[in-house]
């Protein structure tokens, strides 16, 4: 079994509570990554759902996780012929953590009109990126394999960018597959943007993030794009594309997140 498996795995404790334990492999100096939680509370909403496919998944971050065990209660919103729409409580300690709301699809759904007003983003060769390294506050890091565009990596050295961009790819370093869960991670698995443009800064917190899942990708690494246009009264958007090496739109994010520089 896969790293990843093992981290995310909740078993039914009760009706519709799953217990589990949030681990340190996926954090943030020393926090949870908010992608892990989301792929941690997906996996019961989708042990709980009578479908599986497209997913829409909302959290609410409103306290800090930490590693350690954990519960997720699952409450069914409206279930109908189209769609299933269930709502997660994520709980330590005895106090709320994470509430997330999750939109789930029948896999027979036909798609009925495939069109793009966009396209993929142009990102050199994995080869001829700049890997994140390694660092011991930053688990996540030792565990995803994620590759920047050059273009996009000049904060490492304190070269700023005029634009909050930042683009490259990602997998996982043991070959998981990618499934549901996976991309919920690597949908918030990249450095934030807003570092390209203002450095290193005191802290980026996730207050809310919106992971939608179009299509399952057929290759093994995902193309991510993800920008910040507006950081104003200390808050700030990320709007995410995640594509697989043919081309296809996987995934579509936003999140809000706070915005703290260091002399805050």
């Amino acid at each position: 079994m896969h790293q990843f498996d093992q981290d995310i795995a909740v078993e039914l404790a009760d009706a519709d509570c799953y217990t589990g334990s949030i681990a340190a492999n996926w954090s943030i100096s020393g926090v949870p990554n908010g992608g892990y939680l989301m792929a941690f509370m997906t996996n019961a909403l989708l042990q709980s759902s009578r479908m599986k496919t497209s997913p829409i998944v909302t959290a609410n971050f409103l306290n800090r996780c930490h590693p350690g065990d954990a519960t997720v209660k699952v409450a069914r919103m409206s279930l109908s012929r189209q769609f299933d729409r269930l709502e997660a409580r994520l709980e330590q300690n005895g106090e709320e953590r994470v509430r997330a709301f999750g939109t789930f699809t029948d896999e027979k759904t036909e798609c009925l009109l495939e069109r793009y007003h966009t396209e993929a983003p142009d990102i050199r060769k994995p080869e001829e990126c700049i890997a994140v390294p390694e660092m011991p506050d930053y688990t996540l890091y030792g565990r995803m394999d994620i590759r920047l565009d050059p273009a996009c990596a000049g904060w490492f050295e304190g070269k700023l960018s005029d634009r909050s961009e930042i683009k490259g790819w990602i997998r996982f370093k043991d070959d998981r597959a990618l499934d549901v869960p996976a991309i919920m991670l690597a949908a918030d698995a990249f450095p934030p943007a807003v570092l390209t443009s203002e450095g290193m800064v005191a802290w980026v917190p996730t207050l809310e993030c919106s992971v939608n899942i179009r299509k399952l990708p057929v290759t093994g690494w995902l193309k991510c794009i993800f920008r910040t246009r507006f950081i104003t009264c200390g808050l700030l958007e990320e709007d995410g594309e995640v594509w697989d090496e043919s081309g296809d739109l996987v995934a579509i994010s936003r999140q809000i997140a706070q915005y703290r520089p260091h002399h805050a």
